[in-house]
C-alpha cells in the first residue's frame, strides 16, 4: 500500500499553486471547480510519484494553531528529499532569497537526516531532507 495524497485548504489557491511549481518543481493538474458548492482545487505532483491537493472554499475558517512556535498534535509537516546535503543548502538558500522564512536549519538531525524546516506562503510546515 502506498500513501496517495495529502491535501491542504487553502486561502490563495493560485499563489499556494505557484510556491509549489517554483519552488519544488510541482506539476499541477487544470483546476478543478464545483460551481455548487463554490470548491475549487488543484492536484500537483512531483517526480517521486507523490501528490498534493491544495484545496480552497471561502467558508473553511483559518487554522488557529501556532505553527511556527509551538507544535500540536495531528499532521505537522511535508517532507521533501533532495539527493544531497549541496542541494538542501541550495533550496534553504534560494527560498531565503526569496523571502521565505528558514525555520531551523540546515543541520544534521539526531536521527541523522541533513534538513532544514521552512513554512510555504500559507504557514504550512515543510522539510526539506537528504540522507
Amino acid at each position: 500500500m502506498k500513501l496517495d495524497h495529502a491535501a491542504i485548504w487553502t486561502n490563495n489557491l493560485e499563489k499556494l499553486k505557484e510556491y509549489y511549481v517554483q519552488f519544488f518543481d510541482a506539476a499541477p493538474n487544470n483546476i478543478y471547480v464545483n460551481e455548487t458548492t463554490h470548491f475549487s482545487s488543484y492536484f500537483l505532483s512531483f517526480e517521486s510519484g507523490a501528490r498534493l491537493e491544495i484545496m480552497h472554499r471561502s467558508d473553511i475558517p483559518d487554522n488557529k494553531n501556532d505553527i511556527i512556535n509551538l507544535q500540536y498534535k495531528g499532521l505537522i509537516h511535508l517532507a521533501f528529499s533532495v539527493d544531497s546535503k549541496d542541494k538542501v543548502d541550495a533550496k534553504a538558500k534560494q527560498l531565503a532569497e526569496a523571502g521565505y522564512q528558514i525555520l531551523r536549519g540546515p543541520r544534521t538531525s539526531g536521527d541523522g537526516y541533513y534538513e532544514f524546516e521552512t513554512i510555504d506562503p500559507e504557514n504550512n510546515r515543510l522539510e526539506v531532507i537528504y540522507k
